[in-house]
C-alpha cells in the first residue's frame, strides 16, 4: 500500500490538492513522454489563482506527478478567433500519432452545441483547432465527444446525440480522417438511452470511453440517472467486438452515488483507474478515483482514493455523507508514480 502524502509532493510546483480540484467531466492522460498525469479544465478559481486569466473561451491544464497533487491551472487554449466562446464541455486530451488532442463541445450563442478536436505538440499546449469546422453533423446538438482507434487503426469519434434535441438520447458514432479534423461517411446509432435497463425516465445520455479488456471485449462507459434521480455510470459490451456492436447493457451501474460521467487510463504502475466527478452539483464538483479490476468479460470497482465521496456522496447513500471533509491521507494499491 502506497500512502501519497504531502511530504512526497513539490507543494510549490504542485500547490493543488485533489480534494479542492473543482472540475467536470475529469478525463486524465498519463503522458508517457513527461511521466505525468494531465487533466483539464474549463473554469478557475480565481480565488486561488488570482493571476490566471479567467472567462469564457479558455482551457486549463492541470499537471500531476502522482494524481493527488496538482499545479495551477495553466491556459493552453484561448479562443482568439474560434468560431465559440460557450459551453467548452468536457474536454480530453488523447495522442493520436505522437501528438495531443483535445476533444471537447463548444457552442456559439444561437447555434447547436458540436464537437470538435484541438491539436497540440505538448499536453500543456497550446492547442489550435485542427479545422475550422466541427465534426459532429450539421443539425445535430451533440456534447461528450471521445476518440475511439479501430484495429484497422482508423480514428473514430463516439459522442452523445443530445436528449434535448431527441429525447432518447443516442450515443453514436462517425469515422474521422486521419488528422481528426473532418467526418468521414454518416454518423451510426450505437445505442439510446431507454436501452440501459438500470436508468430512469430523463432520456439523457453522457460520457461515452471505450475501453478494450485484457480479452479482447470491447466495452463503453457511460452515465445517466437512475430511477431515483441519481447521476450513474454503467457500461455496454459490444457483442461483437466492433464500435458498431450490437452493444449489450449491464443490468447495473458501476457506481450509482451521484457520481458520472467515467473515464478509465492506466496508471504509471499498470493500475487501471476510473476517473469521474461526484457530487453532481456544479459548484461541488470534485474529481473520484477508483482503482479498477478488470476480467475478460467485466469490470469492477475495487476502491476509491481520493476520499472526495466523504462528504460528497448522493443518491441511495446522500444520508451517510459525513458533514466534515476527508482528512485521511490518500492511499494507492500501487504507487502511481510508478
Amino acid at each position: 500500500m502506497f500512502k501519497c502524502s504531502d511530504d512526497l509532493a513539490d507543494l510549490n510546483q504542485y500547490p493543488y490538492h485533489v480534494r479542492d480540484v473543482h472540475i467536470s467531466d475529469p478525463c486524465i492522460l498519463a503522458d508517457p513522454v513527461s511521466r505525468k498525469y494531465y487533466t483539464y479544465v474549463q473554469f478557475v478559481d480565481s480565488e486561488r489563482f488570482p493571476d490566471v486569466p479567467a472567462g469564457r473561451g479558455y482551457f486549463y491544464a492541470l499537471e500531476s506527478p502522482d494524481l493527488i497533487h496538482w499545479s495551477k491551472p495553466q491556459v493552453c487554449f484561448e479562443k482568439g478567433d474560434f468560431w465559440a466562446d460557450m459551453d467548452y464541455w468536457a474536454p480530453e486530451c488523447h495522442i493520436w500519432q505522437g501528438r495531443y488532442y483535445l476533444i471537447s463541445s463548444f457552442r456559439a450563442e444561437g447555434t447547436y452545441r458540436r464537437c470538435q478536436c484541438l491539436v497540440a505538440d505538448s499536453p500543456r499546449g497550446p492547442f489550435h483547432p485542427v479545422r475550422q469546422e466541427p465534426v459532429t453533423p450539421e443539425g445535430w446538438q451533440c456534447l461528450d465527444g471521445t476518440l475511439y482507434v479501430d484495429p484497422q487503426g482508423d480514428p473514430w469519434l463516439v459522442f452523445c446525440h443530445e436528449w434535448l434535441q431527441v429525447g432518447d438520447g443516442q450515443i453514436c458514432a462517425v469515422r474521422l480522417s486521419m488528422d481528426l479534423g473532418e467526418a468521414i461517411g454518416d454518423p451510426v446509432i450505437l445505442f439510446r438511452a431507454s436501452d440501459g435497463p438500470w436508468v430512469g425516465p430523463s432520456g439523457v445520455t453522457d460520457g461515452p470511453y471505450l475501453h478494450r479488456l485484457p480479452g479482447g471485449k470491447l466495452l463503453m462507459l457511460w452515465s445517466d440517472f437512475t430511477p431515483n434521480g441519481s447521476y450513474a455510470i454503467s457500461y455496454a459490451v459490444s457483442e461483437t467486438g466492433r464500435i458498431l456492436g450490437p452493444w449489450k447493457q449491464q443490468k447495473e451501474p458501476l457506481y450509482a452515488l451521484d457520481g458520472g460521467h467515467g473515464m478509465l487510463f492506466y496508471t504509471f504502475s499498470g493500475q487501471l483507474m476510473m476517473s469521474c466527478h461526484c457530487p453532481n452539483v456544479h459548484s461541488r464538483k470534485r474529481i473520484l478515483l477508483f482503482e479498477m479490476e478488470e476480467t475478460s468479460d467485466a469490470l469492477h470497482v475495487i476502491n476509491e482514493v481520493t476520499g472526495n465521496w466523504y462528504n460528497g456522496i448522493g443518491g441511495d447513500a446522500a444520508r451517510y455523507a459525513y458533514k466534515a471533509p476527508c482528512t485521511e491521507v490518500p492511499c494507492f494499491l500501487k504507487d502511481p508514480r510508478g
